[in-house]
């Protein structure tokens, strides 16, 4: 099998695939054929700086072209695609190519053999044997007037063959690199039919920043396998201008964080838009106020689904489904789960979406996959998020590990212990609380700002901790375990 040609090359060459827009505005519509010409084009150019079958790709890109070009050639030759946030910092993709052991880096810049997002380096000289590609030698792939390295065939691969490497949120330790294999790509026709709803002649936009498991599922490999188009938009999230754009461009699917919902609800005037017929979003459940604005500007509610980076999309409120406020609607076909004593838990082998393993790790080899997430289900079978049984923190969309906001504050030399909690906060679901004891230094005001900056330069801004308290000590169990849930 080879997913990627395979899906491709099903559709005719001048079908539309996927309209691109740059953050200077320009747009331009991209085909079929061209991707697929393209893509074969940069499997070249990857293979003549040293990249073959099975080797890693690390990405650090916006929602551009040369991100889905450099995933369609991955998967055309056989490579495996580590694609990164763009907000994330030089320890983040210090841990991840360390632990990937990545063969090639391709940043939106560069200068040299690093990562960068424009001036910014964030991945200083890789290690040797590993090559670096920018943005601009991408774009001369692309030149059909620049000298071209000779494509590289279509692999026939195995469905257990690793195609994808998306990082986890660090709950109790590190973030984990989870692998996913061919089959993954393929699989999600079942979520791209029966939640996001796309069809033949839709225009489908999920807004979702690349690095994520939804991105990499859902931007463009979700509405392709339901012969929709595709929308990418690199520029900064505004809410003015994301109603502006959907109308212009004649969005008919949307996928928003639920926080983006929120924004649109409160910092702009809602109207109807003619070519929408149907909203989702996935991360947290949103808030009836928030349904309700849209139900009554749009017409439209919103159907919430659930996943997770180990399983993929798992339920959701299908097409033609009630919408039940706060749900985040039925298990999809074919996959089987259950609750036990509270939480959800999914069966592997039933899950044509579920990881093959964690780097460095043997394979799952239980029966049952334990999503730590508490859920009830009600008598028609609609689910409903009760909680996590661990501490993740969920915040604006992003699934935030405490871990990793409390590694960045003990790098502060003012801080001796740091606990992150979230707390509710009715635009961005939560917000990341962090409780600090100090080595010396006095609690002030400025300390608490001076964290925050600190906390900016040393991981993604998302993780930044909006409130800081500081505390003599942090609550403990007796054998030494921070108690979160006493903090929150």
């Amino acid at each position: 099998m080879n997913a990627i040609t395979d899906l491709l090359e099903s559709y005719p060459a001048s079908k539309p695939a996927l309209v691109a827009i740059s953050r200077d505005g320009g747009r331009r519509v991209w085909h079929f054929g061209e991707l697929l010409a393209r893509s074969a084009g940069l499997s070249g150019a990857l293979a003549a700086r040293g990249v073959d079958r099975g080797d890693a790709v690390m990405t650090l890109a916006g929602n551009r072209i040369e991100w889905v070009l450099t995933l369609l050639a991955c998967w055309r030759m056989g490579a495996v695609a580590l694609p990164c946030n763009t907000q994330l910092r030089r320890r983040d993709l210090e841990l991840r190519a360390d632990a990937v052991a990545a063969d090639a880096g391709i940043g939106e810049e560069g200068r040299g053999p690093a990562l960068c997002v424009g001036e910014e380096e964030l991945l200083g000289a890789l290690p040797e044997g590993v090559e670096a590609m920018t943005m601009a030698d991408i774009d001369a792939v692309l030149d059909e007037d620049s000298p071209q390295e000779r494509p590289v065939g279509v692999a026939d691969l195995d469905p257990e063959n690793p195609a994808l490497i998306v990082f986890t949120s660090g709950t109790t330790g590190e973030p984990r690199g989870a692998v996913h294999a061919q089959r993954y790509l393929p699989a999600q026709r079942v979520q791209a039919e029966h939640w996001l709803g796309a069809g033949d002649g839709d225009l489908v936009w999920v807004t979702t920043a690349t690095g994520w498991s939804k991105s990499a599922r859902n931007v463009f490999l979700a509405p392709w396998l339901c012969g929709a188009a595709a929308l990418i938009d690199d520029s900064r999230f505004e809410p003015g201008r994301r109603l502006e754009v959907c109308e212009r461009e004649g969005v008919s699917v949307l996928c928003q964080a639920p926080t983006e919902y929120r924004m649109l609800a409160k910092r702009t005037k809602l109207r109807p838009l003619p070519q929408m017929r149907r909203l989702v979003s996935a991360g947290e459940p949103l808030n009836p106020e928030v349904l309700a604005k849209f139900d009554d500007a749009l017409g439209l509610e919103i159907s919430d689904g659930y996943g997770q980076t180990e399983t993929g999309h798992l339920a959701g409120t299908r097409p033609g489904d009630e919408v039940r406020p706060g749900s985040m609607g039925m298990v999809l076909p074919g996959f089987e789960t259950r609750i036990s004593e509270g939480l959800l838990e999914v069966r592997g082998e039933r899950c044509p979406t579920f990881f093959s393993r964690y780097l460095g790790d043997e394979p799952f080899d239980g029966d049952w996959w334990p999503t730590g997430d508490a859920v009830s289900e009600d008598e028609d079978g609609y689910l409903w998020f009760e909680g996590r049984d661990d501490d993740l923190i969920l915040s604006a969309g992003y699934r935030i590990g405490p871990f990793e906001v409390e590694s960045a504050l003990l790098t502060h030399p003012a801080v001796a212990e740091a606990a992150a909690v979230g707390v509710p906060d009715e635009e961005r679901g939560q917000l990341v609380k962090a409780v600090v004891v100090l080595r010396d230094a006095e609690p002030s005001d400025a300390l608490a700002v001076e964290l925050q900056e600190h906390v900016k330069r040393e991981t993604a801004s998302y993780k930044l901790p909006r409130v800081v308290e500081f505390a003599a000590e942090l609550p403990k169990t007796a054998s030494g375990k921070i108690k979160r849930a006493e903090l929150r």
